[in-house]
C-alpha cells in the first residue's frame, strides 16, 4: 500500500478509537489487483471500501467488477450561482441523489459576500468540490478569483472515474499566468501542458475572470474571459504504441480544488512547480486563518447529441469493458442512488442495523470531510468593512482541517506535469486532488 493510503487509514483508525469496527488496513487496489468481494469498490486513491467508495470517484477497472461502482449521474445542463452553501453536502453525507444537491465537498468551503470560498487552513490538504452530476462531453464555465502565495494551487478541471483529465491551474505566486493540462487515463505525458498569458489577466488573484473548458469528441478548447486561449485536436492524440487516442473522453465530474502543492513534506519536483514552499504564517493565514480561492457562479452545458458517444437521455453512466473508452460507456437507466453508505453497486440496497447502529459502522476522515459545510456548520461573515478578510463564524479557522498534507495526500506518487519544459512531479496531481479524501465514507464491517 502506497504511503498515501497508508496515512490515512491511520487517521481513520485514530478516529474510530478503542471501536473494532475496523480490525485491518483497507485492502489496496490497482490495474492487476481488484478490490475483494467484501470491499469491491476503488476509490481514486487506489483504496477498497463500500459507500462513499462506490460514488463519485469509483474506477470500475480496479473494483471487485466493473458494476461495483454504482453508475454515475447523466449530464445535467445547470446554472450556478455558488451565493450560499445550499446545494453542497458534505461528501460523507451524500447518498447519490444529484437531484438534491450540485456539489459534493471534502473539506471546508465557506460562504463569503455572494460567493463560496475554497479555504486551505494552515498544514491542511485544502478543500474541493465535485459536481453530482458527470459531463460525457459539453461546456463549463466558471468564474474565479484564484488563492495566492508560493506553493499554493488553484484548480478547476474535468476528471472521470477512470483518470482522464482536462485542467486549468494556478500557481499562487505566477498570477498572470494560466496552466492547462490533459490526461489519458492518468497516464503521465510530459508534452500535454500549455500555458495561456492573455493581455488583460494580470493579477488572477484580485481580478475576476472567467474560465471555460469546451470539450467534444473531437477536441479540447481554453477559455479565458470568452477568448480562445488554446485547442487541443483528438487527432493529434493518437497513441500508436498502444492503438489508441490518448485522448479525455469518459464521463467526468467538474472539480474545483485548493490544495498545498508547496508543502515541505512533497517531493522537490513538486514543490518547485508549485512555486516553492508553501508559508503556513503568511498573511493570508494569520489574518484569515487559512488561505483561499472564490467563486462566482458556475454554468455546466451538456453536449446535445441523440446517440452516444455524450448522449444524456437516462440515468447512468455505466462501463461495459474495462478498456473504459467512450465506446465503452453506456448511457443507461441504472439506479444512481445508495439507500445506506454500507451500500455497493452490487448491493444498492444495503441499510443500516435495524438496531440503530448506523454511526458506529462509520469512519470518517478528519480534516476534508468535517461534520458538513462551513465551520461547525455555519457560514463565514465579512469582517468589518473588508471584503477581502472573510472570517470565521463558530470556531477556529484550523478546526474543520488538521491532517498534514502529506496525511491525507502523501508524497507525489501519481501524476506528473510539466512546467516552462521543465518535467515536475506532482502530489496526485493537482487534478486528482479530487480524490484527497474518497476515503471519507464508510468502512466495512
Amino acid at each position: 500500500m502506497s504511503r498515501m493510503l497508508r496515512m490515512a487509514t491511520t487517521v481513520a483508525l485514530a478516529v474510530l478509537g478503542a471501536s473494532a469496527v475496523l480490525a485491518q488496513e483497507l485492502p489496496s487496489c490497482s490495474l492487476t489487483k481488484k478490490c475483494p468481494e467484501s470491499a469491491p469498490c476503488c476509490s481514486q486513491y487506489g483504496q477498497c471500501g463500500v459507500g462513499a467508495y462506490c460514488l463519485g470517484g469509483c474506477d470500475p477497472r480496479m473494483s471487485f467488477t466493473l458494476d461495483s461502482c454504482v453508475a454515475a449521474p447523466v449530464c445535467q445542463s445547470r446554472s450556478m450561482s455558488m451565493n450560499n452553501l445550499e446545494r453542497i453536502v458534505d461528501r460523507a453525507k451524500y447518498l447519490g441523489d444529484a437531484s438534491k444537491a450540485d456539489w459534493v465537498s471534502q473539506g471546508r468551503p465557506l460562504a463569503h459576500n455572494g460567493n463560496v470560498l475554497l479555504t486551505m487552513p494552515a498544514r491542511s490538504a485544502g478543500t474541493v468540490l465535485a459536481s453530482t452530476v458527470y459531463m460525457w462531453y459539453g461546456n463549463v464555465k466558471a468564474r474565479i478569483k484564484t488563492s495566492r502565495g508560493a506553493g499554493v494551487v488553484t484548480a478547476f478541471i474535468l476528471f472521470s472515474d477512470v483518470k482522464d483529465e482536462i485542467d486549468f491551474e494556478w500557481i499562487g505566486n505566477s498570477l498572470a499566468n494560466t496552466q492547462t493540462n490533459y490526461y489519458f487515463q492518468g497516464i503521465t505525458d510530459y508534452t500535454n501542458g500549455g500555458n495561456i498569458s492573455q493581455a488583460g489577466v494580470t493579477n488572477t488573484n484580485t481580478e475576476w475572470h472567467t474560465y471555460e473548458i469546451r470539450w467534444t469528441p473531437d477536441k479540447i478548447e481554453w477559455y479565458v474571459d470568452g477568448r480562445l486561449g488554446r485547442t487541443q485536436l483528438k487527432s493529434e492524440t493518437w497513441d500508436a504504441a498502444h492503438n489508441q487516442w490518448a485522448y479525455p473522453q469518459t464521463p467526468s465530474r467538474v472539480q474545483l480544488s485548493l490544495w498545498p502543492g508547496g508543502d515541505e513534506k512533497n517531493p522537490e519536483g513538486t514543490r518547485d512547480w508549485a512555486g516553492g514552499l508553501i508559508d503556513w504564517s503568511s498573511e493570508d493565514i494569520l489574518r484569515n486563518g487559512y488561505y483561499y480561492a472564490t467563486v462566482g457562479e458556475i454554468t455546466m452545458e451538456c453536449y446535445q447529441t441523440d446517440t452516444a458517444p455524450g448522449t444524456n437521455l437516462r440515468k447512468g453512466y455505466v462501463y461495459k469493458d474495462a478498456k473504459a473508452t467512450n465506446d465503452t460507456i453506456e448511457d443507461s437507466d441504472t439506479n444512481t442512488i445508495l439507500k445506506s453508505l454500507l451500500g455497493t453497486g452490487l448491493d444498492m440496497e444495503k441499510d443500516y442495523p435495524s438496531s440503530g447502529a448506523a454511526q458506529t459502522t462509520q469512519a470518517v476522515i478528519p480534516g476534508l470531510s468535517g461534520g458538513g459545510p462551513g465551520t461547525n456548520g455555519q457560514a463565514a461573515e465579512s469582517s468589518s468593512g473588508d471584503s477581502n478578510s472573510p472570517t470565521v463564524v463558530g470556531g477556529s479557522p484550523n478546526a474543520a482541517c488538521t491532517a498534514s498534507f502529506e496525511q491525507v495526500c502523501g508524497a507525489g506518487e501519481d501524476n506528473t506535469s510539466q512546467n516552462q519544459g521543465v518535467r515536475q512531479e506532482r502530489a496526485l496531481g493537482a487534478s486528482t486532488f479530487a480524490a484527497l479524501v474518497a476515503v471519507a465514507g464508510v468502512l466495512w464491517l
